[in-house]
């Protein structure tokens, strides 16, 4: 290679690596001079991929062209892939990772040798490449830790060998020097032998004490003098080894313990942990009772040696002792053994083991159902063996009402009434007093007082309605069972024992008691004659209920009999207006009167009520069986001509008309009327007399008429009116059954042509003795049964027929 190719190489080198490859070029400049013959080159360890190294090509006079033709390779045993050539421009440089100790371990040189071969022809070229040092390696010692022991009773200046630590670099970088962290025990003494080892070692500079510093921690650090500077460590532990100079001692002179009383057997009390200085079995300690310990100390408890634990051997009892006074030795097993003291006050705390209990010192019972609010029922007293809140009683009630307790002295309580009492409404009271402690979990006891209230006359007899309304049917026997009044007292005993009695009146001219009776006991009520509806038709009356309590307390309640009608009176007939008092009616008829002429009237009364008063009129036939020229009214009575009179009709006529109620079972009556037959001019006057009373009757018929429209609608308005408050106020209640049990009221329906039937007139007085006398009305119907209906009600029914309605 020739000086101008070498010259420019440095040149570059110089451009592009800077200052620091100029020696290196210098020096690959010598020796290409010398003429060697074989390129060297020198590269630092660590270099990153792509470090130039050298122009290999180019020092070794290749054309970069022939390269690849002439198959230029590198090689190099075991380290090909450290460093490679790039054939465009003949470039040696670092492939991997160098590392020098890796190569070279300590050797102070380190290289790498290439063998260049390139063909066509085959030339073998030999490069060198010096690996250079960098303090990459910082000093290493062996351990981590180094441990040195020392007895505490060592002199002052006595040394202790210590190891050193090494270092990969070699030169400057692997010359090391050594630092000990501060300590005023102990110093670092270092020394360098003449085959340049070094030794170290740590020197005591003051006395020891375990038991203060039983252990020292030290840093000695090492540095190498490379650039930059690397350090490395090793933690020196230092410990100190004991000799028996000092005494075991517990962490306190006295303990103070709780634990509740009923512990079991084995409950550790107490774990005492003493501490000897010392170490070894002069730190050994072995704990027992002090032989001042009081044998019922001992029989309670007993003490592990080993652990110190000082545990139960029996159940504790706050009630019995409360607390123990324990001392206790512990001993270290050094030559001579030193001992220590200590005390424990044990104190028993309280458990709630204990229930309250309670106790009824005194009882007021029964209580009277009228007595004060604030009244003193029972007083009570509660007690708890237990301490503190443990023994803390409360009382509650319950129910709360009508009590409470109030607290009169502790743990003393009374039973006072709170609100009023109403022995109807409750008669008993269950009261369950508990007694709770304050404890955790809290105890309870409970004690049942039961309250009986007594009675108090402070409820009247009460019926369950204040009228009662019963129909009896009249001619009842004597004596029979009408009606039973029921009146239930809420008191007890005597005070519920009811007794009847009738409220004393007068009934027209006679007493009520004559009419009826009542039993004082099972309040039924008696009629004790026959009652009569034409004589009374309504007997009203008070029954009193009154109790046997002090003072009795009573009440009233009505009943309103109505006596219901009988078919007990047949029809009377009556004699015609102006006549004698003869049972037979006598007409003179004119022979010249005209089909349906009324010719004579049939007058007939019947004293019953209703459908029993209901008149029906019958034209009985003629003797031999002839047909009469006259008819009968059904209703009416009233005689009238079928056909015109001719000259072959007998001039007597005899009729006999039979009058007949509707009654179960009918009664009857029998008139005889007796018809003369007279040519119309032999007896004028006679006509004008029957055609004049005709016509008085038939007005006096018209205004009895209207007067009877006027006071049906006025009797029935008043009656519906009446029925409709009654049955708004009331509740009827059933009649009660008995040997002459109160008949039903018949309702008679209104008949196809709406006519009335009527009854006499009767003047009397209702059982109140009040009021204006009383006419029965009653519709009637011939083409249907009677209606029977339960209770005192009225059915209106149409006025269609005036001419059969009449009103006494």
């Amino acid at each position: 290679m020739e000086i101008k190719q070498v010259f420019d190489m440095v040149i570059t080198l110089e451009g592009r690596l800077g200052s620091q490859y100029l020696l290196l070029s210098l020096l690959l400049l010598a020796a290409w001079e010398e003429g060697s013959g074989q390129v060297q080159y020198s590269v630092a360890e660590e270099s990153k991929h792509g470090t130039f190294v050298g122009r290999i090509a180019q020092d070794l006079g290749l054309e970069l062209a022939e390269l690849v033709p002439r198959l230029f390779r590198v090689a190099s045993k075991g380290h090909g892939d450290l460093l490679e050539v790039n054939l465009q421009n003949g470039i040696l440089f670092v492939n991997s990772r160098i590392d020098r100790e890796e190569l070279c371990g300590r050797s102070a040189e380190c290289s790498i040798h290439l063998e260049v071969i390139v063909d066509r022809p085959l030339q073998v070229f030999h490069v060198e490449v010096e690996v250079k040092d960098i303090n990459d390696n910082a000093p290493v010692f062996r351990l981590k830790e180094q441990r040195v022991l020392i007895y505490e009773s060592r002199l002052p200046d006595s040394m202790f060998p210590l190891e050193g630590a090494s270092d990969a670099d070699v030169g400057s970088n692997s010359l090391l020097t050594y630092k000990l962290s501060s300590s005023e025990y102990f110093a670092l003494d270092v020394k360098t032998n003449s085959d340049d080892n070094t030794q170290i070692g740590l020197v005591l500079r003051k006395s020891l004490d375990r038991e203060e510093a039983p252990e020292h921690n030290l840093l000695l650090t090492a540095t190498d003098e490379g650039k930059p500077e690397l350090t490395g460590t090793v933690q020196l532990l230092v410990t100190v080894l004991d000799v028996n100079d000092n005494a075991p001692s517990f962490e306190q002179t006295e303990y103070e313990v709780r634990i509740f009383e009923n512990s079991g057997n084995g409950t550790i009390v107490i774990r005492l942990n003493a501490s000897d200085r010392d170490e070894g079995v002069n730190g050994e300690i072995s704990y027992s009772f002090n032989s001042l310990v009081p044998t019922m100390v001992r029989d309670q408890f007993r003490i592990d040696p080993n652990t110190g634990e000082i545990v139960t051997k029996g159940n504790l009892d706050f009630e019995k002792l409360n607390l123990y006074k324990i001392r206790v030795d512990a001993t270290d097993k050094g030559h001579p053994p030193m001992a220590g003291h200590c005390t424990v006050l044990l104190k028993v705390l309280d458990k709630n083991d204990n229930v309250p209990q309670i106790a009824l010192t005194s009882l007021s019972l029964p209580i009277r159902e009228d007595a004060q609010l604030g009244t003193v029922i029972a007083l009570i007293s509660v007690s708890d063996l237990d301490f503190g809140a443990n023994g803390q009683v409360t009382c509650s009630l319950t129910p709360h009402v009508p009590f409470k307790l109030v607290t009169t002295f502790k743990n003393y309580y009374s039973l006072v009434l709170d609100s009023a009492l109403d022995r109807e409404s409750v008669a008993n009271y269950e009261l369950v007093v508990t007694a709770r402690d304050a404890g955790s979990p809290s105890l309870s006891a409970t004690a049942s007082v039961s309250v009986e209230v007594a009675d108090v006359n402070d409820n009247a007899p009460a019926f369950a309605q204040p009228e009662y309304t019963v129909f009896v049917k009249e001619n009842n026997p004597p004596g029979c069972h009408i009606f039973t009044v029921s009146a239930r007292d809420a008191d007890a005993q005597e005070n519920a024992l009811v007794s009847y009695s009738l409220v004393e009146r007068r009934v027209g001219e006679r007493a009520l008691s004559s009419y009826v009776s009542v039993h004082a006991e099972s309040g039924k009520v008696y009629a004790l004659q026959p009652l009569d509806h034409e004589e009374l038709e309504l007997l009203q009356f008070q029954v009193s209920a009154r109790d046997a309590g002090v003072p009795p307390l009573g009440s009233n309640v009505t009943l309103q009999v109505f006596v219901l009608d009988e078919n007990d009176n047949s029809p009377a007939l009556l004699p015609r207006p102006g006549a004698g008092g003869g049972g037979a009616v006598s007409e003179l008829v004119s022979r010249s009167v005209g089909a349906g002429h009324v010719v004579a009237k049939v007058r007939a009364v019947d004293a019953d009520s209703g459908y029993n008063a209901w008149l029906s009129y019958e034209l009985q036939p003629a003797a031999g069986g002839a047909r009469s020229p006259f008819r009968v009214a059904l209703y009416t009575g009233e005689i009238s001509t079928t056909r015109t009179l001719d000259e072959a009709d007998s001039p007597r006529q005899r009729l006999l008309v039979l009058v007949k109620d509707h009654g179960e079972p009918a009664l009857t009556a029998t008139a005889t009327v007796l018809l003369s037959l007279v040519e119309s001019g032999q007896a004028p006057k006679a006509s004008s007399r029957v055609l004049a009373g005709a016509a008085g009757a038939q007005t006096a018929l018209v205004d009895v008429n209207v007067y009877l429209i006027i006071a049906i609608c006025a009797v029935s308005s008043l009656l519906v009116l009446t029925l409709l408050l009654y049955t708004a106020l009331r509740c009827s209640a059933p009649p009660a059954e008995g040997a002459c049990a109160p008949g039903k009221p018949t309702l008679v329906c209104s008949s196809a042509v709406g006519s009335w039937s009527y009854s006499q007139q009767r003047r009397h007085r209702v059982c109140s003795g009040e009021g204006p006398p009383k006419t029965d009305l009653m519709a009637f119907s011939p083409s249907h049964p009677p209606c029977l209906v339960v209770g005192d009600m009225s059915e209106q029914q149409d006025l269609n027929d005036e001419h059969c309605a009449k009103l006494f």
